[in-house]
């Protein structure tokens, strides 16, 4: 006699945990500086945006795509392993492609205290590899590239004395508290200097006064072959561009079918054993996770050297660390519970949720919120860290600025029942939005390097009780077993479509005027959109909805012999008003 299977739900639950805390903090390593990777590599935020928005649509096609084919031929475990394992060497790719010019992956290091003097921590080290190789630096070149803050401390009298070869070392020991514009004549009078030689066609001797930026190298190149430096410049930044867009989008393609299928096999694995409570709380876990990462990979990236070695740029130790613990995810991902799920649905759960959501005034308004707030959300996941660095935020600051958020939406769920009961599903949504508009318009504001930090908690109310709102329109808008398919359209309008619009518009915008005007337009469409909801959702009827358990559960000796009886019947009447709703 054959035994029956014993399901251990407690182990499956824990490994189920362990396998989200882990892809989770793995993700929130490298995925959220991506841009700020991009940045390093020399792209501005219009192609940014291109690639960004690539990223997101492709996920919105290929991710359900995938995830129905490994259930059609029951083979999610092989999609989730090979997606796992595919996805470590696709992240990795990008680190071999090179920067538009290496000065790039210098220009934005953070400025720190070297020698008391408030230069870049790794100065020396930054300038010899960036422009000079092994060789030394002139005065000139040590003053152009150093940031006015740290120009402002540097003794100009050592300098003015200093003979037009002196090096970076020499130039660095002269240094103490000084003018600002001293230095700037300086620079000048020795640029002029330089230009003069130029045109007069004296050649430049090879010292370390004739060497000069890689960038400086490809535009000499570039005129020599008739081309204009800007020219090359545009040449050089599109071959890039290309590069990394073809990276992106096959690390999206080997990436995106993993969430979506674990999160399939993890529910029918649970339903199958009656054990579905535990789901709706998983995502904790996740967001443990990658609070942890994110904050402690960004406080090791904070304390390492500019660059690493002479090609490699410390910002590479996210995609490290993005290998290293989607490795163990991969170990995790052997023994994670699926179940096998041997029957063939009838219909497509996805259009039979299009066509409850367009059938329904007030889901239909709640999704088109979802699309607005999933392009506004973009906007500031995309170029956020790119306006704190502009302000001198390190990456601590930037990991801090995820954990923070992260935590405040944990802290908040376990009143976010009350939250909807008190607020109400409309109000809280409204709520939301209007938070996120605070968070865009303060983002514009930004004035040190943690400034950010305090304005992330509110983070639980903009993204946390917003999304608890629209689940719960989802759940009001199903019939049972829909809320799945409706809550994942909702994401799809808002993670997929939503944040590849808004991609795409956030980094013209950020190009053709400037980060804070990207965020205080944003705040004004939040603030438009919030109030224009709350009117048209007051104007919606609400629909009645027919509780099917109560129908079936509902006791024969209840319905009455007579027609007067019968017309009086809540059963009756509740079936009758179905019609008439799906009629109209």
């Amino acid at each position: 006699m054959r035994r029956n299977k014993q399901w251990d739900v407690n182990k499956a639950m824990l490994l189920s945990r362990l396998f989200q805390f882990l892809h989770c903090a793995g993700k929130a390593c490298a995925i959220p500086f991506l841009t700020l990777y991009l940045r390093h590599l020399g792209l501005t935020a219009s192609l940014t945006g291109i690639i960004m928005g690539t990223k997101h649509f492709i996920n919105l096609a290929w991710a359900p795509l995938s995830g129905y084919f490994a259930k059609h031929y029951n083979k999610r475990r092989v999609v989730i392993l090979s997606s796992l394992l595919c996805s470590i060497g696709a992240g990795l790719l990008l680190l071999l492609i090179p920067p538009a010019d290496k000065a790039t992956m210098t220009r934005y290091c953070n400025i720190s205290a070297f020698a008391g003097f408030g230069l870049p921590k790794t100065a020396e080290d930054t300038i010899n590899y960036s422009q000079l190789g092994n060789t030394t630096m002139t005065v000139h070149a040590f003053t152009t590239l150093i940031s006015p803050t740290a120009l402002s401390k540097i003794n100009t009298k050592h300098i003015a004395t200093a003979g037009a070869g002196q090096t970076l070392n020499d130039a660095i020991l002269a240094t103490a508290a000084a003018s600002k514009h001293e230095v700037k004549r300086i620079a000048h009078r020795q640029s002029h200097r330089e230009n003069h030689k130029n045109e007069e066609g004296a050649d430049i001797p090879d010292n370390s006064d004739s060497k000069r930026s890689v960038r400086s190298g490809s535009l000499k190149t570039g005129s020599a072959h008739g081309q204009k430096p800007t020219d090359v410049v545009l040449e050089v930044q599109h071959q890039l561009f290309f590069l990394v867009l073809m990276a992106v989008a096959l690390w999206e393609v080997l990436a995106a079918p993993l969430e979506w299928t674990v999160d399939d096999g993890l529910y029918e694995y649970l339903d199958f054993v009656d054990a579905t409570d535990g789901y709706s709380q998983h995502w904790i876990w996740g967001y443990l996770g990658a609070a942890c990462s994110a904050c402690g990979v960004g406080l090791l990236v904070s304390n390492l050297d500019c660059l690493l070695n002479v090609h490699i740029h410390r910002s590479a130790v996210h995609f490290y660390s993005y290998a290293i613990l989607i490795t163990l995810t991969l170990l995790t991902g052997t023994f994670l519970p699926i179940h096998v799920n041997r029957k063939r649905e009838q219909t497509n759960k996805v259009l039979k949720a299009l066509h409850l959501i367009s059938n329904d005034g007030r889901a239909t308004l709640c999704a088109l919120t979802a699309f607005i707030v999933g392009a506004v959300s973009s906007t500031v996941e995309n170029y956020l860290f790119w306006q704190m660095q502009d302000k001198g935020s390190s990456e601590f600051y930037m990991g801090a600025s995820i954990a923070i958020k992260l935590f405040a939406e944990i802290l908040l769920s376990f009143f976010s029942d009350k939250i909807l009961k008190t607020v109400g599903q409309s109000g809280t949504v409204a709520l939301g939005m209007l938070c996120m508009a605070v968070q865009c318009l303060y983002y514009s504001f930004l004035w040190s390097p943690w400034s950010v930090l305090p304005i992330q908690s509110l983070n639980a109310f903009s993204n946390g009780a917003l999304w608890w709102a629209l689940n719960a329109h989802c759940e009001d808008v199903s019939t049972p077993g829909m809320e799945r398919s409706v809550q994942r359209v909702f994401q799809a309008l808002s993670l997929g479509l939503g944040a590849g619009i808004g991609s795409l518009a956030g980094g013209f915008i950020a190009s053709r005027f400037s980060l804070e005007v990207l965020y205080r337009a944003a705040a004004v469409v939040l603030v438009i959109w919030s109030v224009a909801f709350l009117i048209v959702q007051s104007r919606i009827p609400r629909q009645k909805k027919v509780n099917y358990s109560q129908l079936l559960a509902a006791d024969n000796s209840d319905l009455s012999d007579t027609e007067t009886d019968q017309e009086r019947d809540w059963l009756v009447k509740a079936m009758k008003d179905e019609i008439e709703n799906n009629s109209w």
